[in-house]
């Protein structure tokens, strides 16, 4: 947490005055011609566009600035003190690492200075999946699809080929991490969604739904696989996925980065139910093609809404949190999580959360204003 203004200024022009050096250093010369502060996501770290123009060797016309934060490891690893530190070096290095030898399309790394914490990165583009899902563009079932076959490269090849050398190797999306992740809905959600409800009766389903995810096969996961962290590019006129944000990246169910992607925030209201099945059964049938398929169809599909049920929860409780934290917007995805929540509680395959379904089904309505803040995150 950043405490003194004065003494990150000071960090912060020592980090801008490095990321004009080494683009000097990488692209000899180059000029840097303006540098923006970008709009971050809901984490630590921040982000700087730095424009170029372009020097005797060809640059890009921009390049990323990172600051990595003042923490490694995320806070749960760190709470439930599932690896040890100091690290060897940042999370996002050895998972950039490992993501480029698989061929994953992520930015190239430009530039790094450990004692800085900053990296100089590819600049990824200023379009993010999402936008095109609320704009309803023309290609976005195809770019949804495209961002499915993306999973197949991480979840079947990342799987077969990580060791111990990969840090996501060395952490497990557990039922200890489940339901940790579930300790805000239970603390903040219930109060403000559905405040008749007991927390303590709720616990034990709670239990019950974290061991169960527990069970599953795991896969290299992402871990935030959603709109916001995939960017679409177009090369030779067509449209291309890059992937940010990959540092938290662990072993888990494979079915959590599908149900992230198609149903996180207000992902569910973007994308209709019937494309929600087809690319289910589209991830699932190339698992089965690729020879990595663990589970049964059905067994599968039951993974996959309860990973949609505990992130659904897990995130109202989050971005209560973050709103209580002094970032706003984010609750304005409240109606469209316990919608989220109501849907798998209410289907046939669930029936083992009779607490928990009465207390969504009492939470206040998706369209109701009372729950719901202004303004959302871009």
């Amino acid at each position: 947490m950043r405490t003194d203004p004065d003494a990150d200024a000071a960090v912060d022009a020592g980090r801008l005055r490095w990321a004009r050096e080494a683009a000097a250093r990488r692209w000899p010369g180059a000029a840097v011609a303006k540098i923006d502060l970008l709009r971050g996501d809901a984490s630590a770290r921040r982000f700087w566009r730095i424009h170029l123009a372009r020097g005797a060797k060809p640059a890009p016309a921009s390049a990323i600035l990172v600051d990595l934060g003042p923490d490694d490891l995320p806070r749960y690893a760190r709470v439930l003190g599932m690896i040890s530190e100091p690290l060897a070096e940042p999370p996002w290095i050895n998972l950039h690492r490992f993501l480029t030898e698989l061929g994953a399309p992520v930015p190239a790394l430009y530039a790094f200075a450990p004692a800085l914490r900053a990296m100089l990165v590819e600049d990824a583009g200023e379009v993010a999946l999402f936008d095109i899902l609320r704009a309803r563009g023309a290609g976005t079932a195809d770019l949804l699809r495209a961002a499915v076959e993306l999973l197949f490269v991480l979840h079947v090849e990342g799987a077969r080929r990580i060791d111990s050398r990969c840090l996501a190797a060395r952490i497990n999306y557990d039922a200890r991490l489940f339901r940790w992740e579930l300790k805000e809905f239970l603390e903040l959600g219930c109060a403000r969604i559905a405040p008749g409800a007991d927390p303590a009766a709720l616990a034990p389903e709670l239990d019950a739904l974290a061991r169960s995810l527990g069970e599953f096969p795991r896969v290299f996961s992402h871990r935030d696989y959603h709109g916001g962290n995939l960017y679409v590019q177009h090369r030779g006129g067509r449209p291309i996925l890059r992937v940010i944000d990959f540092q938290d990246a662990l072993m888990a169910p494979g079915a959590q980065d599908l149900a992230v992607l198609l149903t996180t925030r207000d992902a569910g209201s973007l994308i209709a139910p019937a494309l929600e099945d087809k690319l289910i059964d589209f991830y699932y049938t190339g698992l089965v093609r690729r020879g990595a398929a663990d589970l049964s169809a059905a067994d599968f599909r039951l993974s996959y809404r309860l990973c949609v049920l505990q992130h659904a929860l897990k995130m109202i409780g989050r971005f209560i949190l973050f709103e209580r934290e002094g970032k706003p917007g984010y609750t304005a995805f409240l109606p469209h999580l316990i919608a989220q929540a109501r849907r798998i509680l209410d289907g046939p395959e669930l029936r083992g959360y009779p607490r928990l379904a009465a207390a969504l089904r009492a939470a206040a309505s998706p369209g109701g204003a009372s729950n719901v803040g202004q303004g959302r995150p871009r």
